[in-house]
């Protein structure tokens, strides 16, 4: 009897761990299934808000680009003026250092003419106005022909001779190049 109740008790066990079995596969079976509809409710949800997401992260990121662009065009703006007004002053100074390298440029050449003996645009002016006083002083006292044509010659040949003296010493001291 004791071996009755063992294999009674065996297959009570067996029957009741089929059972368990059966209901855990089923209860499996049913969780993977609940875990499937998730899944497809879950794509079905996220393509049909998707769209819509997509559209409203549309929107946002041209809200942010034009106000970044706003903000980004008022800094061009002061960037671009402080440029101009420190390009402005770079000119001015250049001008202005332009201007005293001309004054010393003609201040140089100036006195190299002087040393060469070349005469000024005052000394010419004023030996042209001595020689049209003269000119005017001599057809006032006599008026002879001979007179003017004397002066004309002797102030060509002072010419030539100026000029020959300044050609001579140009040629002497010319720089090499």
């Amino acid at each position: 009897m004791a071996k009755l109740k063992k294999t009674a008790r065996k297959k009570v066990s067996d029957a009741t761990a089929q059972a368990q079995a059966e209901r855990l596969s089923k209860t499996l079976s049913e969780s993977a299934q609940q875990i499937w509809l998730a899944g497809v409710g879950a794509f079905g949800r996220a393509q049909a808000e998707g769209t819509r997401l997509f559209e409203s992260l549309v929107k946002e990121g041209l809200t942010l680009e034009q106000t970044a662009r706003k903000f980004a065009g008022n800094r061009a703006d002061v960037v671009r003026d402080a440029v101009e007004n420190r390009v402005g002053t770079a000119r001015e100074r250049a001008a202005d250092t332009w201007d005293r390298l001309e004054k010393v440029f003609e201040d140089r050449v100036q006195r190299a003419l002087v040393k060469l003996g070349v005469p000024s645009r005052e000394d010419l002016a004023d030996l042209a106005a001595r020689v049209e006083t003269l000119t005017a002083e001599l057809r006032r006292v006599g008026g002879t022909p001979s007179g003017p044509r004397r002066t004309t010659t002797a102030t060509t040949k002072v010419a030539k001779t100026a000029r020959k003296r300044a050609t001579k010493k140009a040629t002497k001291k010319q720089p090499v190049v």
